[in-house]
Order: structure tokens, then sequence, then C-alpha cells
């Protein structure tokens, strides 16, 4: 699974996990049920974006779901997923996107990819999913030619740029295309007015998505000789995070002007767009933290609770020194406040150190000791029954969600990729939906 935009469950909280899990379920049940259970992988979190969109400017609730028979994905339960002509424009875009980044990997010979006969393998797969996606598109009214145009000038603009070549220059096509796609939303749901304001968000998410993928990408393309949007145009990675910035208070703005429908959740209470604010007006600036490096959730309550830019994203730190990895409050440590505000932090692989940590040498096997001996390990999996265990992991999303699992190959006790979401702030549902933005302080609204 890919995307930027990939909230946590701690965050959404049931009734909006319940909304996201259907527009992704959705997503991928009508890729296989238009195009067969290989068009499968190229389910993505971004283009569930594009259905429920569709659903949140529907003028009713009724029609938009099914009920889905079991599926391994989710514990052989059966679900509500979303239908409709959302999902399948859905499938049209992430086909036809799918398609020319197969394309892309081909002309650059990445990995596998420099083999000829596995090369010539992924131009047929590439090119039965542009076809698919255009016939998927034209029976919902959307012309995939626009996304097309827009991968095929994405190379000849590549070839062009160079120092001082402004980066929006570079980004063009991406927002070009999603701004076709975001504004087809408003035609599908029958509100013609809100296509200028979803264009608009369209495109500046283009150009997220685009400089997001650039910043996370730019060291290992340094190190493999690929071509990079920030390195080609010298843009320093100060200036990205201007752009990034500028372009999601862009999208909130744009936001505003969207007339939301007036569905309603399984539960009796009205949605009015609140899962697509969610996701495009907050968890896009998570992504935009992840991507930088910065803390990941910068909503503080209380008196001391910062304005401007770090309410919304929070200080701006060294890479490694706040909510990364190694860090107090990251994955290598958990936090230790005394009572002066010193931090003492209890290392992922010995005891606190610090002001405040324990003095004095700790024997690790004395009787009593609280850090204790290191336990006996079990015996390692083997490649076979690890994989079994890393699917079976990876499906019950324990591997994201669990506060610890243990490793599918090693055994050893690991902590789960979001073990401190639960600490940020569920603005959408401690507001019941109403006034969010303002006890998160940040500068949009619902």
């Amino acid at each position: 699974m890919f995307g930027i935009v990939r909230p946590c469950s701690h965050r959404l909280g049931e009734g909006l996990k319940a909304q996201w899990m259907a527009h992704l379920c959705g997503l991928c049940l009508a890729l296989r049920g238009d195009h067969g259970q290989f068009a499968r992988v190229v389910t993505n979190y971004d283009g569930l974006l594009i259905s429920v969109l569709t659903e949140a400017q529907a003028e009713t609730a009724t029609g938009w779901r099914r009920t889905a028979g079991p599926c391994p994905l989710r514990g052989m339960r059966t679900a509500s997923v979303a239908r409709g002509e959302g999902a399948r424009l859905a499938a049209a875009v992430s086909l036809v996107l799918a398609s020319a980044k197969v394309r892309d990997h081909v002309a650059d010979g990445d990995g596998l990819l420099a083999r000829r006969p596995v090369a010539g393998a992924a131009r047929r797969v590439a090119r039965n999913w542009g076809r698919a996606g255009e016939r998927s598109g034209a029976a919902v009214g959307f012309d995939t030619a626009v996304l097309v145009d827009a991968v095929d000038r994405q190379l000849g603009i590549e070839a062009l740029a160079g120092p001082g070549t402004p980066l929006p220059q570079v980004t063009e096509p991406t927002e070009t295309a999603t701004a076709a796609a975001f504004a087809h939303t408003a035609v599908l749901a029958g509100r013609p007015g809100n296509a200028a304001p979803l264009a608009e968000a369209g495109r500046l998410f283009g150009r997220l998505a685009h400089l997001l993928d650039a910043v996370e990408d730019q060291a290992a393309d340094a190190a493999s000789g690929a071509w990079n949007p920030l390195t080609a145009t010298g843009t320093s990675r100060a200036e990205a995070r201007r752009l990034a910035d500028d372009a999601l208070h862009g999208i909130r703005l744009a936001l505003k002007d969207v007339a939301w429908g007036s569905g309603v959740s399984p539960e009796g209470r009205s949605t009015e767009g609140r899962l697509a604010h969610l996701l495009l007006a907050h968890e896009l600036g998570r992504s935009v933290d992840r991507a930088f490096g910065t803390a990941s959730c910068g909503h503080t309550h209380g008196p001391e609770a910062p304005h401007g830019p770090e309410a919304a994203h929070g200080p701006e730190v060294p890479h490694g020194q706040a909510g990364g990895f190694g860090s107090a409050g990251g994955f290598g440590s958990a936090g230790l406040h005394g009572p002066a505000g010193e931090l003492a932090t209890e290392g992922a692989f010995g005891p606190p150190t610090g002001p405040y940590a324990p003095q004095g040498p700790v024997d690790p096997n004395a009787p009593g000791n609280p850090y204790g001996g290191e336990p006996p390990r079990p015996d390692k999996r083997g490649l076979l029954a690890g994989c079994a265990v890393a699917l079976g992991l990876c499906c019950t999303c324990k591997v994201c969600c669990a506060e610890q699992f243990e490793g599918p190959w090693s055994r050893q006790r690991r902590e789960g990729w979001c073990r401190d979401c639960g600490d940020c702030c569920d603005c959408c549902d401690c507001c019941d939906g109403c006034e969010c933005c303002e006890c998160c302080a940040c500068d949009c609204s619902c």
C-alpha cells in the first residue's frame, strides 16, 4: 500500500475509521470487479480520496454502500464498503497513474526492471492498466487523456529542468492531473459549483504529493544517481518546506468553499465532509511533518500552547531530535519528564539516563533489578514460517496499531508503528465535528 495520506486509527476514532476502511475496501473491490484480481495491487491510500470526496458532496446518504463478503485482509469478516461512481473513478485514476509509474521505472531501469525480460513484462502490464483505466474513466464520464498527457509532459519537463528552475514548474503536470480528478468528483456528486475549489485543492495536493515524494527519496536518489527534482533544481529543504506549507494552507482555504452534502453516518450523525476534511486538512499536515522529519503531531492544549507555525507543525528541530527515530517520544525511546521539565530517556537498548535516572551502577542480573536481566530469546523462525507470520501481522494491522508485537523472524518484541498516536489530538472527535480546528489551533475550519 502506498500514498502520502496514511491516517492512524487512534486519531480517526471508530466512526471515521469505519468510513475510511469502507472507501479503501470499495476502491480495492472496484478494481477487482472491473479489472480482475491482479489490478488490486494498485490500491493506494491517496486514490481513495476521490471516493471520499465524491460521497462527501452527495445530497443523500443512501445508495453509497453495500455489504461485501468475507475477505482475508479483514480477518474473514464482512464489511460495509463504498460503491458507485466515486469508487470507479478512484479505480480509473489509480490504474492510469500506476501505469505511468511502472513505465517511468522501466525507463529508468530501476532494480529488476533493468533486465529486458522483466522490463518487457512490466511494459505489457502498464499498457493493460492504462487501457483499463481509460475504459473505467469513460464509464463515469472522465477523460483520462489529461492524466496520460500530464505523464508524457513530465518526462520532457524533467529533461529541461536544471539549477534555478522553479520547483512548481516541475510539479505542474502532477498538479494538472490531480486537479482534473478532484474536480470531476463534483460532477459525479451533482455539485458543479464545487468544481473550481476542488480543482484548486487537487492542484495543490498534486504539488504536495510530488514534493513530499522528492523529499523522502532525495537521499536514496543521490545514492543511486537517480533524478530528483530537489537536487536537479538546487532547491533547499527550507524552500521545499515553505512550498509544502503554502500548498497545505491553500488546500485548507479551498476546502472552505466546498459545499458538502448531508451525509449521515450509520449511527445517525451528520458527517458533512468530516472525513474529507480530516484527511486533507489534518492528516496531510502530518504527512508533511513526517516527510521533513519534524514532530508528527504539533497540537498542544493548555495555556502554553504554541501559536503560528509551531501550532500546526511543532517546533522546527533537527531530524532525529523530536518525534523521529531514536528521539524522546519517538520510536527509539520513551520520554520521562522530571519536575523541572528536564528529560530522562529510557533507551531501547539500556536503562534510563539523565538527571532523573537512577544513580549508581546497575547489575542487570541483580534480584529485584527494575530493568531485569535480558530474558531468554526464543529460537528464530525460518524463512517460510516468518513469511506466514508477517502476512498475518499485516492482515490484522498489528504491525501498525498494536502496542507490541513479536517479530516474524527474530521473535523479538517490537513496538507498533503507531503506538504513540494515542497521544495525538482526536480533533474531529473531541469536538464532535463542530469547531474541531479551533481546539487544535490550526488555521482552517470545518
